[in-house]
Protein backbone atom coordinates (compact mmCIF):
# COMPACT_ATOMS: atom_id res chain seq x y z
CA UNK A 1 0.00 0.00 0.00
CA UNK A 2 1.28 3.59 -1.04
CA UNK A 3 0.03 5.67 1.69
CA UNK A 4 0.14 10.03 1.78
CA UNK A 5 0.28 11.17 5.47
CA UNK A 6 -0.85 14.62 6.17
CA UNK A 7 -1.31 16.22 9.17
CA UNK A 8 -2.91 20.43 10.29
CA UNK A 9 -4.69 21.19 6.80
CA UNK A 10 -6.82 23.91 8.84
CA UNK A 11 -9.42 24.31 6.45
CA UNK A 12 -6.90 25.32 3.46
CA UNK A 13 -9.00 24.24 0.18
CA UNK A 14 -6.07 25.18 -2.00
CA UNK A 15 -3.35 23.60 0.19
CA UNK A 16 -5.67 20.19 0.35
CA UNK A 17 -5.85 20.81 -3.49
CA UNK A 18 -2.17 20.02 -3.63
CA UNK A 19 -2.46 17.30 -2.06
CA UNK A 20 -5.11 15.48 -3.50
CA UNK A 21 -3.44 16.48 -6.84
CA UNK A 22 -0.33 14.55 -5.71
CA UNK A 23 -2.19 12.12 -3.99
CA UNK A 24 -3.82 11.04 -7.63
CA UNK A 25 -0.66 11.47 -9.65
CA UNK A 26 1.57 9.47 -7.50
CA UNK A 27 -1.43 6.36 -7.08
CA UNK A 28 -1.94 6.72 -3.53
CA UNK A 29 -3.89 3.90 -1.83
CA UNK A 30 -5.04 5.60 1.29
CA UNK A 31 -4.85 9.13 2.68
CA UNK A 32 -4.02 9.41 6.23
CA UNK A 33 -4.78 12.41 8.60
CA UNK A 34 -3.09 13.56 11.78
CA UNK A 35 -5.83 15.80 12.54
CA UNK A 36 -6.64 19.65 12.83
CA UNK A 37 -8.53 18.58 9.62
CA UNK A 38 -11.40 21.77 9.40
CA UNK A 39 -10.97 24.30 11.93
CA UNK A 40 -8.77 27.12 10.91
CA UNK A 41 -7.60 27.55 14.80
CA UNK A 42 -8.23 31.24 16.58
CA UNK A 43 -4.05 31.31 16.96
CA UNK A 44 -3.47 31.18 13.38
CA UNK A 45 -6.09 34.03 12.17
CA UNK A 46 -8.22 33.54 8.96
CA UNK A 47 -6.27 33.66 5.66
CA UNK A 48 -7.31 33.12 1.83
CA UNK A 49 -8.41 29.95 0.63
CA UNK A 50 -10.14 28.79 4.17
CA UNK A 51 -12.74 26.82 3.37
CA UNK A 52 -14.13 23.94 5.87
CA UNK A 53 -16.98 23.13 3.57
CA UNK A 54 -14.94 23.08 0.55
CA UNK A 55 -12.42 20.28 2.56
CA UNK A 56 -14.58 18.88 3.67
CA UNK A 57 -16.51 17.88 0.18
CA UNK A 58 -13.13 16.99 -1.25
CA UNK A 59 -12.51 14.77 1.66
CA UNK A 60 -16.27 12.77 1.56
CA UNK A 61 -15.74 12.25 -2.30
CA UNK A 62 -13.27 9.77 -1.30
CA UNK A 63 -14.02 8.92 2.09
CA UNK A 64 -13.44 4.86 1.59
CA UNK A 65 -10.07 6.07 1.22
CA UNK A 66 -9.14 8.27 4.57
CA UNK A 67 -7.98 7.37 7.78
CA UNK A 68 -8.29 10.15 10.32
CA UNK A 69 -7.25 11.14 13.81
CA UNK A 70 -8.58 13.91 16.10
CA UNK A 71 -6.03 16.88 16.39
CA UNK A 72 -6.51 19.68 19.06
CA UNK A 73 -8.90 21.82 16.80
CA UNK A 74 -11.15 18.84 15.19
CA UNK A 75 -14.58 18.64 17.11
CA UNK A 76 -17.32 16.55 17.16
CA UNK A 77 -19.17 19.19 15.09
CA UNK A 78 -16.56 18.53 12.53
CA UNK A 79 -17.35 15.49 12.51
CA UNK A 80 -20.84 15.90 11.23
CA UNK A 81 -19.84 17.88 8.24
CA UNK A 82 -17.11 14.55 7.57
CA UNK A 83 -18.24 11.16 5.94
CA UNK A 84 -15.56 9.23 7.83
CA UNK A 85 -14.25 8.82 11.27
CA UNK A 86 -12.34 11.30 13.12
CA UNK A 87 -12.21 11.51 16.92
CA UNK A 88 -9.94 8.71 17.53
CA UNK A 89 -6.62 9.76 19.60
CA UNK A 90 -4.55 6.91 17.43
CA UNK A 91 -4.47 4.94 14.95
CA UNK A 92 -2.44 1.67 14.27
CA UNK A 93 -1.94 0.33 10.59
CA UNK A 94 -0.17 -2.55 9.65
CA UNK A 95 1.64 -2.94 6.75
CA UNK A 96 4.03 -5.89 5.26
CA UNK A 97 4.95 -6.50 8.92
CA UNK A 98 5.82 -2.95 9.68
CA UNK A 99 3.35 -1.05 12.96
CA UNK A 100 2.23 2.44 12.06
CA UNK A 101 1.22 4.94 15.20
CA UNK A 102 -0.51 7.80 13.84
CA UNK A 103 -1.32 10.08 16.07
CA UNK A 104 -2.19 14.10 16.19
CA UNK A 105 0.50 14.88 18.80
CA UNK A 106 -1.21 16.96 21.57
CA UNK A 107 -1.73 13.70 23.19
CA UNK A 108 1.31 11.55 22.46
CA UNK A 109 4.46 13.42 21.21
CA UNK A 110 8.16 12.97 21.32
CA UNK A 111 8.03 13.60 24.99
CA UNK A 112 4.84 11.40 26.05
CA UNK A 113 5.89 8.73 23.99
CA UNK A 114 2.73 5.72 24.02
CA UNK A 115 3.57 2.48 24.92
CA UNK A 116 4.20 -0.31 22.99
CA UNK A 117 6.17 -1.84 19.99
CA UNK A 118 5.61 0.23 16.58
CA UNK A 119 8.30 0.52 14.08
CA UNK A 120 7.21 4.28 13.04
CA UNK A 121 5.63 7.03 14.97
CA UNK A 122 4.13 9.83 12.78
CA UNK A 123 2.40 13.01 14.12
CA UNK A 124 1.61 16.53 13.42
CA UNK A 125 0.78 19.41 15.74
CA UNK A 126 4.08 21.03 15.95
CA UNK A 127 3.61 22.34 12.47
CA UNK A 128 7.34 21.66 11.82
CA UNK A 129 7.95 18.77 10.23
CA UNK A 130 10.79 15.87 11.03
CA UNK A 131 11.89 12.49 9.77
CA UNK A 132 14.98 10.37 11.64
CA UNK A 133 15.29 7.22 13.27
CA UNK A 134 15.60 6.83 16.66
CA UNK A 135 16.30 4.17 19.33
CA UNK A 136 12.66 4.11 19.44
CA UNK A 137 12.18 3.76 15.38
CA UNK A 138 11.43 6.03 12.93
CA UNK A 139 10.00 9.25 13.74
CA UNK A 140 8.17 11.37 11.57
CA UNK A 141 6.28 14.79 11.82
CA UNK A 142 4.43 15.43 8.65
CA UNK A 143 4.50 19.35 9.46
CA UNK A 144 1.50 21.32 7.90
CA UNK A 145 0.63 21.96 4.53
CA UNK A 146 -1.30 25.33 5.27
CA UNK A 147 0.79 26.83 8.57
CA UNK A 148 4.25 25.75 8.60
CA UNK A 149 6.29 27.58 11.12
CA UNK A 150 9.76 28.26 12.01
CA UNK A 151 10.44 29.15 8.03
CA UNK A 152 9.45 25.69 7.35
CA UNK A 153 7.82 25.27 3.71
CA UNK A 154 3.89 23.32 3.82
CA UNK A 155 4.97 19.31 4.03
CA UNK A 156 3.22 15.96 3.71
CA UNK A 157 4.85 12.87 3.42
CA UNK A 158 4.47 9.69 1.63
CA UNK A 159 4.80 5.94 3.34
CA UNK A 160 5.53 2.83 0.55
CA UNK A 161 7.11 -0.29 1.87
CA UNK A 162 9.18 0.55 4.86
CA UNK A 163 9.98 3.80 3.85
CA UNK A 164 9.15 7.54 4.44
CA UNK A 165 9.33 10.50 2.02
CA UNK A 166 8.72 14.21 3.28
CA UNK A 167 7.91 16.48 0.15
CA UNK A 168 7.05 20.00 0.05
CA UNK A 169 3.51 20.90 -0.99
CA UNK A 170 4.84 21.80 -4.68
CA UNK A 171 5.99 17.82 -5.37
CA UNK A 172 9.35 18.51 -4.04
CA UNK A 173 11.66 15.32 -2.09
CA UNK A 174 13.44 16.67 1.17
CA UNK A 175 13.92 13.41 2.89
CA UNK A 176 13.77 9.87 2.64
CA UNK A 177 14.53 7.44 5.29
CA UNK A 178 13.96 3.43 5.33
CA UNK A 179 12.67 1.79 8.18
Amino acid sequence: MKYLIVSDIHGSLPAMDAVLSFYKAQHCNKLLILGDILNYGPRNGIFEGLDAKGVAGRLNEMADDVIAVRGNCDSEVDQMLLNFPILSDYILIVDNEKTLFLTHGHIYNEEKFPKGRFDAFFYGHTHLWKLEKTDKGLICNTGSITFPKQGNVPTFAVYENGTVRIYQLNGTLLKEITI
